[in-house]
């Protein structure tokens, strides 16, 4: 039942973020889509469950897949990434040893954090630039150093104390990346550049995809953890 009320949540945010993406009425949409503008409030306010045939009728509408309406994609035509499709933005054109999901997590990693920049680029703030980096090194130094200490290496390599290590002191170094990097982007007085998902698949074709695929598997985590709590309390 849980699964079922999420489901009913995630059609009824992007059911109604469509529709103001598409910059209509309710009472326009609910006309084009055969039913009254009272249903469709209740839709878009998971008061009711659609029936299939407003659902096809919906992503005929709206040209987005099913898996995309019920939110179970973030991919506008529902498709799941699969290691070879996605292109690499990583310069280096050396092959990658290992698994394919080692190929698959490292490509989603590197594209998405291209897009990052690229737009942060294009907002023109060099601390929020500065920032996102510290964030990010932070990050992949934590999982290095972490390889490195399970490989047996000597932990003399990294001048951070392995006891400030171990007491995650790089959390908190990105804790206050975070914080400085929103503090940048609140003070950042200029245009920013469109960030919606249309707008990133149409300016970053092949990358856009590797960023929706991001966005689900952490939403995905996320909700788990989620309900794991609510069920523990």
């Amino acid at each position: 039942m849980a699964e079922k009320r999420e489901m009913n949540a995630d059609f009824s945010r992007v059911l109604g973020l469509l529709r103001q993406e598409k910059g209509i009425s309710q009472r326009k949409a609910a006309a084009d889509l055969g039913i009254s503008q009272a249903l469709l409030s209740h839709y878009e306010n998971g008061i009711r469950e659609p029936g299939l045939g407003f659902v096809a009728r919906a992503c005929d509408y709206y040209h987005v897949s099913a898996d995309y309406l019920l939110g179970r994609s973030h991919s506008r035509d529902g498709a799941m990434i699969e290691a070879e499709e996605l292109v690499d933005a990583s310069e280096g054109k050396e092959s990658l040893k290992g698994s394919i999901q080692a190929k698959l997590q490292k490509k989603l990693v590197v594209n998405t954090a291209s897009v990052l920049f690229d737009l942060l680029g294009q907002v023109g703030s060099g601390e929020a630039v500065g920032q996102a980096g510290a964030y990010l090194s932070s990050a992949l130094y934590q999982l290095f150093r972490q390889l490195y200490r399970s490989a047996g290496g000597n932990e003399g390599y990294f001048s951070t104390d392995s006891r400030l290590f171990d007491m995650d002191v790089l959390a908190a170094d990105m804790t206050l990346a975070r914080i400085r990097y929103a503090n940048a982007l609140e003070a950042y007085q200029g245009e920013y550049p469109a960030v919606d998902d249309q707008s990133l698949a149409e300016s970053y074709q092949g990358l856009a995809q590797a960023v929706a695929q991001v966005f689900h598997n952490t939403d995905e985590r996320v909700r788990g953890l989620g309900i794991s709590d609510a069920q523990q309390g």
